[in-house]
């Protein structure tokens, strides 16, 4: 490589070749350059370099910086000869060659630089290395213009990991406690292994295995593989229990797009045989053999506390990809979309956002099929309406499936035995649902308070959900919209950690119809940036 300039032209080699002369080193981001001294630098540059060696050596961080700068100004004819790899004892040379292709094709001194910081943010992002250190050396000295990538790793001395936390689960509404066992790199492909459990309050547990490559052959993508066995208790919304067994597949890309196949073994049961007509019908055994894609664009400062940006995601499922009597056919629909606008004062920003969700069977007959419940859209829960990216699910003053179409139980001992009317029905969800919202945060005039970006917040939320035959039977105009849109308002203390979003919010539902379970009161709410 091009490094140190000859400051005239009668100097004269030093003895063993300029492979043997001492070098500029520079570490930044772990890469180390070595300059070659065989190379010329561009007329003028001769005196300056000298100086600047008389006055801190070859070494000094100014030189280097002036000798990195002359390079990035006046980039120098080179390529790459050879990249070498060492301190990898369980990774395959395959997984971290992979990651040097675009840096084998460089040119030019300027072009090499890039790739190369370039590369070794890539062979971060891994995440099975502790240490990675790339150093640019001359090349032989027969093939002159030439530069050698040494990249040296340092693997961990175990691979194996563990994390314990609290999570929201969109698809549950609920928090849960979660742990997970994974294991790094066991087969020298950078892949990743783990073992998860999971369980919640209300009844939900959940058990699986995964496997994860951060790069799938020559695609731009991870490949994440899952097998799961899934459980739910919704007797106390919706009188059926449910049971999954399911395998996945999916391949996910920059952030930005993710797809994915499903295929579901799903149980729904009701042991206490109270179960309202509608959902005694969906009871038994189902087969979900499910594509879905998602595309996700989230350009806010924080998940936790936005404050400016913007995030838009859409979710796409066409359930039925087979031949199979028992599989479920209909197509499901997602969007979201989130703002966030600074106000210019206390910190204070105005955020809003809105989301919708439609699901539509198909299929032979499919006008007078009804969609699967466990797929529907159900309003409520203790999820924080600012934060997540999951389609219409919450609107604050109302409980988990606490918004919606009901229906009356069967009458049994249980039943007859209760004091609570809402407990003779069951939430049947919707097939058509939205959610928006406004909410205003600000800080506290306590210093103690914003050090610790504790801050308080309002808000207004709305939503309303709709089952097809009620859109089909009656026709939806803008005034009967409105009139049965339910309404909420509120303010509240914002905690937000760097594994959750705490909210203490008092609610007061505004408007609300005759089956809703919407309650006035104080309400806690989490979210997970995850």
């Amino acid at each position: 490589m091009d490094g140190e300039g000859a400051n005239s032209s009668d100097e004269e080699e030093p003895t063993g070749g300029p492979h043997q002369q001492s070098s500029a080193h520079m570490e930044t981001s772990d890469v180390v350059i070595e300059p070659d001294a065989s190379q010329e630098f561009p007329k003028g540059a001769g005196e300056e370099e000298q100086s600047e060696r008389e006055g801190g050596g070859p070494d000094s961080a100014k030189y280097v910086e002036n000798l990195l700068k002359k390079f990035a100004e006046q980039p120098l004819k080179l390529r790459v000869h050879d990249v070498k790899i060492s301190g990898n004892v369980r990774t395959n040379d395959s997984v971290i060659e992979a990651e040097f292709e675009k840096v084998k094709e460089a040119e030019t001194s300027q072009e090499l630089f890039k790739e190369v910081f370039l590369a070794n943010a890539r062979l971060q992002s891994l995440g099975i290395f502790e240490e990675c250190v790339i150093t640019l050396e001359p090349g032989p000295v027969e093939l002159p213009g030439t530069a050698n990538v040494i990249v040296n790793i340092k693997e961990p001395k175990r691979p194996y990991s563990g994390e314990v936390g609290v999570y929201t689960r969109p698809e549950t509404r609920t928090w849960t406690f979660e742990g997970s066992l994974k294991l790094k790199n066991l087969l020298g492909h950078a892949e990743t292994w783990d073992g998860t459990g999971s369980c919640s309050w209300d009844g939900m547990t959940e058990f699986s295995a995964g496997l994860h490559y951060p790069r799938f052959k020559q695609l731009p993508a991870a490949l994440v593989t899952r097998a799961s066995i899934f459980s739910q208790d919704w007797m106390n919304f919706s009188s059926y229990t449910e049971r999954l067994v399911g395998l996945s597949a999916g391949l996910v890309a920059s952030n930005y797009h993710d797809l994915s196949y499903n295929l579901t073994w799903r149980t729904l049961q009701d042991p206490q045989h109270c179960a309202s007509r509608s959902v005694r019908r969906q009871l038994g055994h189902s087969l979900l053999s499910a594509l879905k894609y998602t595309f996700k664009i989230d350009k806010r400062d924080s998940v936790l506390r936005p404050t400016k940006g913007y995030a838009f995601r859409s979710a796409t499922q066409i359930a039925g990809l087979g031949a199979d009597s028992n599989l479920l056919r209909f197509v499901r629909q997602e969007l979201d979309l989130r703002c966030a606008v600074p106000l210019g004062f206390s910190n204070a920003a105005l955020n809003v956002g809105i989301s919708g969700g439609l699901i539509v069977p198909w299929g032979a007959g499919f006008r007078k099929k009804t969609t699967p419940i466990s797929d529907r859209f159900f309003i409520g829960g203790h999820n924080s309406v600012v934060c997540g990216l999951h389609g219409p699910l919450t609107v604050p003053g109302f409980p988990i499936r606490g918004l919606g179409p009901m229906e009356c139980r069967q009458a049994s001992t249980v039943l007859q035995n209760s004091n609570d009317r809402q407990e003779l029905k069951d939430s049947l969800g919707g097939d058509l649902a939205f959610t928006g919202f406004a909410d205003l945060a600000f800080d506290l005039p306590i210093q103690f308070l914003k050090e610790q970006n504790i801050h308080a917040h309002c808000f207004v939320s709305a939503g309303n959900i709709f089952g097809l035959q009620e859109v089909q039977r009656e026709l939806l105009t803008w005034k009967k919209l409105w009139s049965s849109t339910r309404v909420s308002a509120g303010f509240g203390i914002v905690v937000p950690t760097n594994v959750f979003r705490f909210e203490l919010n008092f609610c007061h539902v505004l408007r609300q119809l005759e089956n809703d379970r919407g309650k006035r009161g104080f309400q806690l709410s989490f979210a997970s940036p995850y």
